[in-house]
């Protein structure tokens, strides 16, 4: 996906989006005159500034934090990282606890809180579940653009933390963004650094047009990339991970590489693949 521009929305917003507009060698824009504006006018303000909209996409900025609006034939679409709005709170605080599936799969259960490295972070639904079940997750993503809307997410749930929710601050201190390559940081990571469950989430495979996903997830799709290196990811993880390897997958995809998981938890839509490498101590992480 072609990032086109930064615009900006608020006038004290100028200096962040010239500084991210750099990052990516893209203009940042003034958009100040469409603050409050129906969100048509946005689009077509966007779209105005992109030129050829073939895959294009912008960064907004305002004072509800970044978004990526997708134009084209994508055009109407808008993906952000969120951590405090009304769906990921209500899932925090009544969505089932330690018995939801993920936290059975990376082994979280009473007082036993393992270190979780999420190295296909996204924009870190996952590793704030398990953040607020009381895991150290440490996440990894390589897509430039998601990184930039994983950071800005987390960023702008520690505002809102400091203001009204100190519950919510503390699960974002368990949240650690590293900027590196899944499979370098991997490759180099120190024996003391090991993380004691390594979660893999990668791009769920393409559906033909008979099944067409949704119009965020194809978004999404063509930011990340395919994937095509998870098989070589999960045995790097296999040699890292001191306890388990979790692999999320669509619920009838094939498993990634040729290794067996030793377990699957399976659901309507997803399943998660566990490779054990080790026993889980008892007392693992226990508060």
């Amino acid at each position: 996906m072609k990032l086109t521009a930064v615009v900006y929305l608020q006038t004290g917003l100028a200096d962040a989006a010239a500084e991210l507009a750099a990052q990516f060698g893209v203009p940042f824009v003034d958009g100040v005159h469409l603050n409050g504006a129906k969100t048509k006018y946005l689009q077509a303000f966007l779209t105005e500034h992109a030129g050829d909209t073939t895959g294009a996409s912008a960064f907004v900025m305002d004072a509800d934090g970044l978004k990526l609006y997708a134009l084209g034939a994508n055009y109407g679409v808008a993906i952000a990282a969120d951590f405090y709005g009304a769906t990921v709170t209500y899932r925090r605080k009544l969505g089932g606890g330690k018995g939801q599936m993920i936290a059975k799969a990376v082994g979280l259960r009473s007082g036993l809180s393992p270190r979780v490295l999420d190295a296909t972070a996204g924009l870190g639904g996952d590793a704030f579940v398990l953040a607020s079940l009381g895991c150290q997750v440490t996440m990894l993503e390589r897509a430039p653009e998601v990184r930039a809307l994983l950071s800005a997410g987390l960023d702008q749930a520690r505002n809102f933390a400091q203001r009204e929710d100190a519950e919510l601050g503390d699960i974002l201190e368990r949240m650690q963004l590293v900027h590196a390559d899944s499979h370098e940081y991997l490759k180099n990571i120190e024996v003391s650094d090991r993380p004691d469950v390594i979660y893999l989430d990668p791009m769920f495979p393409e559906r033909t047009k008979g099944a067409m996903v949704k119009k965020e997830m194809r978004v999404f799709h063509d930011l990340v990339g395919a994937d095509l290196d998870a098989d070589g990811l999960l045995d790097l993880a296999m040699a890292q991970a001191r306890y388990r390897v979790v692999v999320k997958r669509p619920r009838i995809a094939p498993t990634l590489g040729d290794s067996k998981p030793n377990h699957v938890l399976e659901g309507k839509s997803n399943r998660y693949d566990i490779y054990t490498i080790a026993k889980m101590p008892d007392d693992l992480g226990r508060k």
